[in-house]
Order: structure tokens, then C-alpha cells, then sequence
């Protein structure tokens, strides 16, 4: 099968960046009851998965500039959502802590996105399923040129993080 065709549409490079795009629709139509932004939501995820991070090491995980996470974690601090203290360490740095309501709204989330899921897998067997993540694990692998894997950490296929 040819991945690069005549059709810009049918490239691997545009239904990569449309699947993407679909998916963010869904989440953001389905998790809009909480008045949160998909960049908010990806940072809900971040720190509930990496609590007390840096500042900088959320820039870098969501792959934006550092004042940017600054200002997304002042909307989520005045809503309640995360909690900044200074490191005991370093007092410059500051690290992001996720707020008892973020915990419990993550949970929903979770199960939304499973549902998310569900609905974009929809149509496909659970062997074409797992073909699918392999394939997607090997071209994030491919690209990563030493970066961290998928998750944040090298990861075997088939197991939760």
C-alpha cells in the first residue's frame, strides 16, 4: 500500500493529523461540561500522571514555551484544578500539583475517554486494534530520534502505564 499518494487526503501524514484532530473535536465537544480546554484537560492528565512536576518539565512534555504553561496553570489555579508550591529544593522553581477536584474529575474523564475511544475503534477487531497501537508505537519509535517514547517512557505493547 502506498502511504504517500496523489491525494494529499489519503496520506499518512494528513489522516494522522485529521485522526488527531477528530479525536480532540470528540473530547472537547464531550468535555466541555467542566469548562475546561483541551490544553487544559492534556495538563489535567500531565499532572495526575506526573504529580508535583516542574513548571518546565510541562512545557516539555506538552511541547510549549514555559510562560505558556505559566498562564495555563493561573486559569487552572483561580478554577481550582491544580495548586503551585515552590520546590523544597529550589525555591525558583515552581511544581504543579493536581487539586482533590481534579482527581475526582479525572476519573470521569477517563471513563469519557474510553468512550471517546470506543468510538473511533468502532468497526475494527480487536487483533486490527492492537495492529493499530503496534504501528503507531513503531512510527513514534521511528521519529522519536532519542526523545521519550509514547507515555513518556519505553513501553511493551498490551500493557497499561
Amino acid at each position: 500500500m502506498r502511504l504517500m499518494t496523489s491525494d494529499p487526503r489519503t496520506s499518512l501524514g494528513f489522516m494522522l493529523h485529521d485522526a488527531t484532530r477528530l479525536l480532540r473535536k470528540h473530547f472537547e465537544a464531550r468535555g466541555s461540561e467542566y469548562g475546561l480546554s483541551s490544553a487544559q484537560w492534556r495538563m489535567l492528565v500531565l499532572l495526575v500522571k506526573e504529580e508535583g512536576a516542574a513548571q518546565a518539565r510541562l512545557a516539555e512534555l506538552l511541547e510549549i514555551e514555559p510562560i505558556s504553561v505559566s498562564r495555563l496553570l493561573d486559569r487552572m489555579e483561580e478554577g481550582g484544578w491544580v495548586e503551585r508550591r515552590p520546590d523544597a529544593n529550589d525555591r525558583r522553581v515552581r511544581m504543579a500539583f493536581p487539586t482533590d477536584k481534579a482527581r475526582v474529575v479525572f476519573g470521569k474523564v477517563k471513563e469519557m475517554a474510553a468512550e471517546v475511544y470506543e468510538t473511533a475503534l468502532a468497526g475494527l477487531s480487536d487483533e486490527e486494534r492492537l495492529v493499530l497501537m503496534k504501528g503507531l508505537k513503531t512510527i513514534c519509535d521511528n521519529l522519536s530520534d532519542g526523545e521519550c517514547t509514547v507515555g513518556g517512557a519505553a513501553t511493551k505493547m498490551g500493557t497499561a502505564k
